[in-house]
Formats: structure tokens, sequence, C-alpha cells
């Protein structure tokens, strides 16, 4: 196929150069290759029809092509004929003719003129011989005659002349040969020639290559495949794999196992491999009872049950026979020899047995006795006791064959209720043989676990102004022991409380746990509660064990700060006169509020809701200070009126207010010094200093009751820790008060005031007689000393005042 263009460009170049052109009946004829190349010039019109290739466009030359393409086409400029298409032989001219023609017609104008051109197609060898089938599918028994002939499909050459078929070749073969022959119409054709006899089992297949040739130049060819395959014939008897077969077979085989699988073989195929196994007529009745053999498959299987005692040995012989028309057949013998085995399965036997038991039963307690026992003689008749050890018990051989079943570690119910036993005894014969017995043991429960509250210590807050009965917690305590056993009963031991039972403050559920309050708790009176809870379970005797319980109250902001200084007698608006000489820094009024809620609600801070003059007064948010900002002008009013709020720091915050309307006189009040020299003359004393006095000794009785409450509150308390050493704050006065050094002036209503005010702070309030007068300088320290020695102090300043008011009076 490579040289294809080589040749077909080397005879066109011939047929061009010896290209007859002639003229008959006025049809001119040429000559021409198949497969030219397009554009090549074929002949010049013009010239061979006498025609002026200058008029050729004036004259509209045109070609019309006999044919379903246009093949060729003329230059108008230079009359030449060229190729417009590649021409096919075998495709133009699909007819096997010798000759091949395209014939077409060459017109021209001006005037009007036809001429008849017919242009032969000359053969080339371009098509390579093939078959119309690639594959032939032959079948030849293997009894066939040498010499027999096999017609063969002929291939196809679409080329004529000497490029058509000229020979045939097969390949290389043993067997086979091909003969060719020649047709009427001069084809070539072969036949297959058996050459040898064939051999089925030797090759089934054999495989051949087919090969056309063509007479071209150079030649081309084609090949097709050649398959035979060869049919058996029953020639080939069945054959077993050994002639004698010896098996060894243990007596009591189950019925129906395999004891062999006998395999014959047959070389031939299809029926006459199809083999059938029967017993020889040397084959005893006796034999063929015990076992069966299978046509098909050739296995011999177990019949009915084999006795070594009974029969030892069993001989037989098998045929092999195929299906062929012709059959042929083999045979083998076979010997199976008995064998003794272990057939007698030990035997355990449960004489006494105790269930079910108690949990704390001994260690070493008999709670079963079993004996075994073997049919087998030697050693497929000893035999071997055991149980798991992984169970609390132990086996112990009491005498022949009889064993003890021991409790051989503690029990405990609430780990394992009951106990599966299985007891097993295995001989020793080969294989050994076993068998086993299986008993349940059932513990019954005893009240040994005690109660477990999953906590030693339960802290449980709880916000104070609760609703009475409301559940705290649920206390659950867990036992394992089983029914009456874990059934719990859950109380308070009872404790007392500055004589209050926890029972009236605290209930519990009995059956459950939960934990109910009883009242509602006010922490500013009550801040925590510690008592026990017990869980006790229903068995005899009944265990118990108890958890502690912590009830911390927790504070709300339900408490209004007080305010307790500047006293105010009369309503909530308190006056106050001051020099209108006083310095800018004095302390005007000093505002003490006390919360009795915790540390963080009770928080105070101060602020001005109202003030007169902005710029005259400031007041300290921590202290509760109302000092001067500056001094006072002749411009500021003589009157003015402060309104101070007391918040705390709750959430909502909670307040209070006192108005301070303060009055400036033109004279100063006398010093702390010229009060302490100079006597009190008795003309101070008026109508409103004895009701002072009457007011005082009811107040310091009152005070009295205070300070014992307050001890024994105390007292029940752990002590403070040491404080820092005292020092002395200072502390306002009230109405017609003087300031010195830190302590100030005070009568008595204001005395009672101040001294719940501090107390309540934690600090010790003292005040001690001026001489010669009704009034008192009072001082504020911190605490140093137990609630005991303070109590006892502020019970001596009471009694110092109340002493020093009377003679007074």
């Amino acid at each position: 196929m490579d040289a294809q263009p080589t040749v077909m460009k080397y005879v066109a170049t011939l047929l061009l150069l010896s290209a007859l052109v002639y003229t008959a009946s006025s049809v001119t004829h040429y000559s021409i290759p198949e497969e030219m190349e397009v554009g090549s010039v074929v002949a010049n019109l013009a010239a061979d029809l006498g025609i002026d290739v200058q008029t050729l466009g004036r004259r509209k030359i045109r070609l019309d092509i006999l044919a379903s393409k246009k093949y060729l086409d003329v230059n108008k400029d230079s009359g030449d004929l060229f190729i417009l298409e590649r021409i096919d032989r075998e495709y133009l001219c699909t007819s096997k003719t010798t000759v091949c023609y395209l014939k077409m017609e060459v017109i021209l104008e001006n005037p009007v003129r036809i001429f008849n051109i017919e242009l032969e197609i000359m053969d080339i060898n371009d098509n390579a011989p093939y078959f119309r089938r690639d594959t032939i599918n032959l079948d030849v028994s293997e009894s066939t005659a040498v010499g027999e002939r096999f017609s063969l499909s002929n291939a196809v050459d679409p080329d004529i002349g000497s490029n058509s078929i000229k020979s045939y070749h097969l390949s290389e073969s043993a067997n086979f040969d091909i003969e060719i022959q020649t047709g009427r119409d001069g084809s070539k054709f072969a036949d297959l020639i058996l050459k040898k006899a064939l051999d089925r089992e030797e090759q089934a297949v054999h495989n051949l290559i087919l090969t056309a040739v063509d007479g071209g130049v150079p030649a081309r060819s084609g090949t097709a495949s050649i398959i035979v395959r060869v049919l058996d014939t029953n020639d080939n008897a069945p054959q077993f794999d050994k002639d004698s077969y010896t098996i060894n077979l243990t007596e009591n085989a189950p019925t129906g196992s395999l004891v062999v699988k006998l395999n014959a073989t047959d070389r031939d195929e299809g029926s006459n491999s199809d083999i059938i196994y029967s017993y020889s007529l040397y084959t005893s009745e006796k034999t063929q009872q015990a076992f069966s053999l299978n046509p098909d498959s050739g296995e011999i299987r177990v019949k009915e049950m084999i006795n070594y005692e009974d029969f030892r040995i069993y001989d037989m012989e098998i045929i092999a026979t195929d299906k062929g028309a012709n059959s042929l057949s083999g045979k083998c013998k076979v010997k199976i020899l008995i064998t003794d085995m272990n057939d007698n399965h030990p035997e355990i036997s449960i004489k006494s047995f105790t269930s079910p038991v108690k949990e704390d039963i001994a260690v070493n307690s008999v709670i079963a006795v079993v004996s075994v026992s073997d049919k087998d003689s030697g050693e497929n008749g000893q035999v071997d006791i055991h149980i798991s050890d992984d169970l609390p018990f132990a086996l112990k051989e009491s005498s022949d064959n009889y064993y003890e079943l021991l409790v051989s570690e503690p029990l405990d119910h609430e780990k394992v209720p009951e106990y599966d036993i299985t007891i097993t005894v295995t001989d020793r014969g080969n294989p050994p043989l076993s068998d086993n017995e299986t008993i349940t043991l059932e513990l019954l429960d005893i009240n040994d676990n005690v109660p477990q509250f999953p906590q030693t210590f339960y802290t449980i807050p709880v916000m104070e102004n609760n609703a009475p009965g409301a559940l705290l917690s649920s206390l659950t305590a867990i036992d394992p022991d089983l029914h009456e056993n874990q059934y719990l009963v859950y109380f308070i031991i009872e404790k007392e409380i500055v004589n209050t039972s926890m029972s009236m403050l605290f209930s519990i559920n009995p059956e459950n746990g939960n934990l109910y309050a009883l009242k509602t708790f006010d922490y500013e009176i009550e801040k925590e509660f510690l008592f026990h809870i017990e869980a006790r379970d229903s068995g005899v005797p009944p265990l118990s064990s108890n958890v502690t319980v912590h009830i911390i109250i927790m504070d709300q902001n339900d408490n209004t700060p007080l305010i307790v200084s500047p006293w105010r007698a009369h309503g909530s608006v308190v006056e106050e006169k001051i020099p209108r000489s006083t310095d800018k820094g004095t302390l005007i009024a000093k505002v003490i509020a006390i919360d009795s809620d915790s540390v963080h609600n009770s928080r105070i801070t101060y602020q001005f809701l109202h003030n007169t003059d902005a710029t005259l007064f400031s007041l300290d948010q921590y202290n509760g200070e109302i000092r001067t900002m500056r001094m006072f002008s002749y411009r500021d009013s003589r009157h003015q009126q402060l309104v101070v709020i007391a918040k705390d720091n709750g959430e909502p915050a909670l307040s209070a207010t006192v108005t301070i309307k303060l009055s400036t006189v033109e004279t100063a009040l006398k010093t702390y010094a010229d009060m302490t020299e100079v006597p009190l003359g008795y003309d101070i004393f008026s109508d409103i200093n004895l009701y002072l006095v009457i007011g005082l000794g009811s107040v310091s009785f009152l005070l009295l009751i205070t300070i014992l409450v307050t001890i024994v509150l105390k007292c029940q308390k752990t002590k403070p820790s040491k404080a820092a050493p005292p020092c002395r704050n200072s502390v306002i006065s009230e109405r017609n008060s003087t300031i010195a050094d830190s302590t100030l002036v005070s009568n008595d209503a204001y005395w009672y005031s101040l001294f719940l005010a501090e107390t309540r702070k934690g600090k010790l309030v003292v005040r001690q007689p001026v001489p010669k007068g009704a009034r008192y300088v009072v001082s504020s320290l911190p605490r140093s000393t137990g609630l005991t020695e303070t109590s006892d102090s502020a019970a001596s300043t009471l009694q110092a005042s109340t002493t020093t008011s009377s003679s007074s009076t």
C-alpha cells in the first residue's frame, strides 16, 4: 500500500507521454490512468480540436460530462483539459469490464459547435485482494480420512487483468495443505486438503492463515483466518487415578459421611467423556449394604452404622463406564479398614444440691455432691472433672468417682445474684469425649450494705424571703441490697438552735429525701444552718448513714437604709444654726445611715437631692460629711436648705432622705475650750430640757435592753479577729454641738442615735461628760476587743451617761 502513490505517478507519466489521440466518427479519444492527481493536464483541446486560443473566452467554452461527478474541466485561457477530481476506475465502472470510458461534450458558442470526447480510464493496481469473511470455521471429525478436501471461500480483487488475484498460500501446517483451482471466468480459488490424520486429544483446534496474492507490480495481498475444530470420537477408555485404594475408617462414622471420592477421567469430550460408576460382580452384598456409591460423582459414603466389633475389612471393585455409542470402561479396587474409636461418652450425675443459699454462706461449705462414670476401658475410660476457674467454687474428690462442690471464696449477692455452674467431665481417649451438667445456684440477699449518699457534705443556698414549704433539694441515698433491705427512710437528726428545733425549720420527705423549708428565712436574723440527715434501710437489723447539710441563707436587698444621724425629733426636717463666719472646709453636719442587709447590699452612698447653693456646701458620698466649700458672703441667704439621699448598693437600690435647714447667725458659738472652762448657767434650763431628761431616761432603759440582747447574740458566734489598734474617728454632733479635735459634744438624744449607728458598724462609742455641764464629749473607736468586752464597755458607758444626766438634772 505504501508504494501506491509512486506507482500511480509512474504509470500516469508514461501514459501521458504515450497518450494516443485520435478522432473517429467525430469523437476525440484520450487514454489516462486512474487515480491521477488533481490538476494534472490530460490534453490541449484548442490544439487538438483546431480552435483559436484567443477566442476561447469570447466563445464561452464549457465542458459537459456524462457522469455523476464533474471529474474534469477546461482552462478558458489555455484550452487545457485538466483533472478536477480524483478518478477511481472501480467506482466509475462497477462491472469488471475490460475497457472503462468517461464520455463528455465540449460546447462552443458564436457559432455553436459541439465536440464529442471519449476518455478511456486505464486500470492500475490500487486495490489489495480481500476475503468476504475474515474468519473461516471448519468442523472436521478426528476420524476423517487423509486426502479429504474442504472448499474455502475465494478472495476478491476489484482490479482487472494482471492486477487481479493470481495465487493462494497457506501457513505452515503438519495436517493441512491447499490446492489452487481456476474457474471458467478465470478466477482463482483454493481447496483445503487433509494430508495427515487428526487426533482431538492431542490438538483440538488448528489455526491456519490463507493468503491471496494479485499479479500487480508490486503485488498486493489479503489474508483470512481458518479455524479447524476437530470433532471427537469415542476412542479413549476411562482411567482411575490409581488402580487400588486403601482407606482407614473409624467405627461409628456418621451415616452419610464421605469415605472416599473416586475419580476416573476420559480424554474424550461430550457424552464420550461422561462417566458412570458402579460396583462389579466381585463386590459382596454386605459391602454394598454398608456403603453407597454415587454413580455420577464416584463418592463412596457410609450407608449404615459401622461397628469395629462386627466387621473390620471391606473389599470392593469399582467400574467406570463412559456414555459413548460404543462405550468403554475402566476399573479399580478399594479396601476399607475399620479402626476402633472412643465411642462412649463419660456421664455425670448430681447426687445432691442445695439452692438457694444466703450470700454470707461460709467458705468451704458443701453445696453439691456429683458422681462421674465412663463405659469405655483403659485411657478411654479414665475421666477428668473440672469447673470454670472464674467461679468462686471448687471440686474436691471425696471417694472414687465422687466429688464435692465447695464454696471457695466469699459470695456477694450485690455483685452476682446467681451462678450458673457448669461441671464438665472429659475422658482421656483420642479424641477425648466429654459431658457437662449445669446447675444454677441462687443467692439470698442479707442486709449487709449501708445506705450511701453520693456526697458526704451538701451545701444548699437558699434565698431569704422564701415561701414556706419550698423544695430546697433532694438528698437521695443508694442501697445495693434488695427488697426491704433497700427500702430507705430519711430523718432529720434533731438539733436545737436558740431553743428552736430543726424539725420546726425544715422537713424531709421520708420516702424520697426531698428537703423542704417550713418557714420564711430572714438573712438579717438567720444566716446559716448546719444539721445532719440520716438514711435508714428497712433490714433487720437496720443499717443507716448520715450526711451533713449546710443551709446558707442568701441575702436580698429587702431593707431600706435608716438615717440615724442627724437625729430628727420632730418629723424629717433637721434645723441647725451655724456662725456666719464659718471658715471654708468646716464640718457642718454628718449624715449617718445604716442598712440591715449584707455587706454588699448595705454599702451606703450619699448624694444631694436639693442644695440651695451648690457652691456653698459639699457632701462626701462615702462618709456623709457636709462641709463648707467657701466662707459666707453678705449675698448669701441666711437660710439654706439641704436634702440628702442615702442609697444602698442593692439591686434595685433602696434609699432614705433627710432635709437639713441651716440658719446663719452673726455671733459665733463658744469654742469647746470655753465650754470646758466656763460653767453653764442655771438659766439654760427650760421646759424643753425637762422633756429631754425624761426622754433620756426612757432611751437609757431601751439602750440597756438592746445591749443585753446584743451580748446574747454575739456570744453564739465566733469572736471576730483582732482589729487594728484603736483610732479616733470624727463624729457629728446634734444641735448646739461644738466641734473640737474630731470630738463632738452631744446631748442625750443624739447620743442614742449615734450609739445605734456606730455599734451596728462594729465600732465602740464612748462619751464623757463635760465638766460642770449637761453635755458630753462623744468618741467613736474601732473595736479591738471581743463581743463580751464591747458589750461591757457599752454598758459602762451607758451607766456613766445616765448618772451624769441625773446629776445634771
